[in-house]
């Protein structure tokens, strides 16, 4: 497992996907829905050693939504159960469409997550079209809402570091890799390190993350660990401790990922060496 930089050197932010916008209760209970739901589980993962919180919203039936008032509901909530957590919104495409997606950016939120190209997912294409994509970056710069963005493709890179070099991005950028995704980017460990490698090369002051959808989620957390990345687990990616068992809450999959720091003896990020590593305001 080759290694880019020393692991000590910087402290493992933990992001956690508390909800998604496909898991449901049938998946596994434990899946938070509510607004009230989303506060207790987050809290639990906060404590847990969690960071970061990317948040999705879901209307009553349950279906996901881009409601800015529900974003707003969480939002306070989150704040006052856990000060000093950085929340970051998203404004993925399966919530709405369009600039709906970005109706939530003049809450402020710390983050919000930003996908600059388009891909395929495991049923559709997920559509990320220049002028959508401009105009959510140009969101954020205006609200002060630092983008996570998501690459689901080297390409997704590449335009990154584009739009950081011309303006359209306010650096350091903060770059996730998805890997799993059916139709995307498997977890591929070569590729992985060809990713970490390209960002390092158009971006050099740039901080990355890593994800796996499914069945993948551990293992990529453990090459981010191992690699001196930050990285994700949470429900929305995968609701399973392993094949039979379903995760007890979001918290267990973030003391996973600690247990993983732990073995690699890399430290866990506080919340305030987090907002430090990501140039993001005060809480």
């Amino acid at each position: 497992m080759t290694q880019t930089t020393n692991p000590a050197d910087t402290p493992c932010i933990i992001c956690v996907a508390i909800t998604g916008s496909l898991p449901t209760k049938d998946n596994n209970p434990a899946v938070p829905i509510t607004v009230a739901e989303q506060i207790e589980s987050t809290q639990e993962a906060f404590e847990a050693g969690a960071t970061i919180v990317h948040c999705h919203v879901r209307d009553d039936q349950g279906q996901p939504t881009s409601d800015p008032d529900r974003f707003a509901a969480l939002k306070e909530g989150l704040e006052k159960h856990c000060p000093g957590l950085i929340i970051q919104l998203s404004t993925g495409g399966r919530s709405g469409a369009g600039r709906a997606r970005g109706g939530m950016l003049p809450l402020r939120p710390d983050m919000a997550s930003l996908s600059v190209g388009s891909n395929n997912f495991p049923t559709r294409v997920y559509e990320n079209p220049p002028d959508l994509v401009d105009w959510l970056a140009s969101e954020m710069k205006v609200h002060d809402v630092k983008p996570e963005i998501e690459a689901f493709d080297l390409s997704h890179i590449v335009q990154a570091a584009r739009m950081a070099r011309d303006g359209r991005l306010r650096g350091p950028l903060y770059v996730q890799f998805v890997m799993g995704v059916k139709n995307a980017m498997p977890a591929d460990e070569p590729i992985f390190d060809f990713y970490i490698e390209t960002l390092k090369r158009l971006a050099p002051d740039a901080q990355w993350c890593a994800a796996g959808i499914g069945t993948e989620q551990l293992r990529i957390n453990e090459w981010a660990v191992a690699k001196g990345g930050h990285t994700r687990t949470g429900m929305e990616d995968n609701v399973r401790l392993d094949r039979d068992t379903l995760a007890p809450s979001n918290a267990a999959l973030v003391r996973r990922v600690v247990e993983l720091c732990e073995r690699h003896e890399r430290p866990v990020a506080t919340w305030q060496q987090a907002r430090q590593i990501l140039g993001l305001r005060a809480a």
